[in-house]
């Protein structure tokens, strides 16, 4: 059955953020926005087997990353190690079905698998001046010492999300759907002394997601 861009739903939908974002200012220490309705596939093989690090690299137009915790951008979309033998492979919604069926083709003969998991997952924006010190209170990790172009798996609470530094200025969480109501209640609450603003992607863009989103996807 073919996708209806119109019929997509944020996991966030009944928190109406479309409709209360605002322009940030400077009273506003953090900023977040939800960059919705991307594509979500999940990539497992072998990285010393050179079938599928290059069946997939002819797609991507780049190996994928070995290094652990490395965060890539390529032609197709923005690569996240997640073990030493899967990757999640972030793209734009309209591009979804053209990757799977090249990627699947490709793989046809190798020992891999591609799994679509895009209605499994969304992303959030976090930045403002005050971003890493909301992440302090929000979960355990040591958010200061991830560079630009690492990711890792963590936990807040009760849930778990993988956090990508993309730039200097921001984050993007990245968490599941079935925690998504919780981790942005957990998230809101958290930002209270820091005057959150909610906003658009494009009023707080990612260097490497924000290109993938689709502006026609979202409705108040």
């Amino acid at each position: 059955m073919s996708e209806t861009m119109s019929a997509l739903e944020s996991p966030l939908h009944g928190f109406g953020l479309p409709a209360r974002a605002a322009a940030p200012t400077a009273r506003n220490r953090v900023v977040a926005s939800e960059i919705a309705h991307l594509a979500y596939i999940v990539l497992r093989g072998r990285a010393d087997d050179p079938a599928f690090m290059d069946a997939v690299a002819a797609v991507l137009g780049q190996p994928l990353p070995t290094a652990p915790m490395s965060l890539l951008q390529t032609a197709a979309g923005v690569v996240l190690w997640v073990s030493p033998d899967e990757w999640l492979l972030v793209a734009s919604r309209a591009a979804r079905n053209a990757l799977i069926a090249s990627l699947t083709a490709g793989l046809q003969e190798v020992f891999a698998q591609v799994v679509d998991n895009s209605g499994g997952y969304t992303a959030l924006r976090l930045a403002g001046p005050d971003h890493l010190q909301l992440l302090r209170q929000f979960g355990p990790y040591d958010f200061e010492a991830l560079a630009v172009g690492r990711c890792a798996a963590t936990v807040a609470s009760k849930t778990g999300f993988t956090v990508a530094r993309t730039d200097e200025r921001g984050v993007v969480l990245v968490f599941r759907r079935s925690f998504a109501d919780y981790t942005w209640r957990l998230l809101e609450r958290t930002a209270r002394p820091y005057t959150l603003c909610i906003t658009t992607p494009d009023q707080c863009a990612d260097p490497m997601f924000t290109p993938l989103f689709d502006p026609s996807t979202v409705t108040a």
